[in-house]
């Protein structure tokens, strides 16, 4: 079983900023690629970003220049910095892994963590 430990969300005013955390073990962080889904209720859940093995990183379009993907090697953590936010980013964020590679060319999801919220009010 992998563990993907989120923390990190919150609420903020537009134009804020937060940054979440995706804590995982060495073998994940090692030889999965990791990133962050959303979901909002009613809709379906999507990619916001990832970072594969090597270090590249791809971004959703709606959060390219925003967002950015980073991984902190000392402590096996993933984050996901968020600035300039809009009231559109409200949603459920996901802690992703995925073996394979990354889930904007097609693979699948293995791991998924518990989700942490953010909301972005006007």
């Amino acid at each position: 079983q992998v563990n993907l430990v989120e923390s990190g969300g919150g609420s903020v005013q537009a134009g804020g900023s937060l940054r979440l955390s995706c804590a995982a073990s060495t073998y994940t962080y090692r030889n999965y690629c990791m990133g962050w889904f959303r979901q909002v209720p009613g809709k379906e859940r999507e990619g916001v970003a990832a970072i594969e093995r090597d270090g590249s990183t791809t971004y959703a379009a709606s959060v390219k220049g925003r967002f950015t993907i980073s991984k902190d090697n000392a402590k096996n953590t993933l984050h996901l910095q968020m600035n300039s936010l809009k009231p559109e980013d409200t949603a459920m964020y996901y802690c992703a892994a995925a073996y394979g590679g990354s889930w904007f060319v097609g693979y699948p999801v293995d791991y998924w963590g518990q989700g942490t919220q953010v909301t972005v009010s006007s």
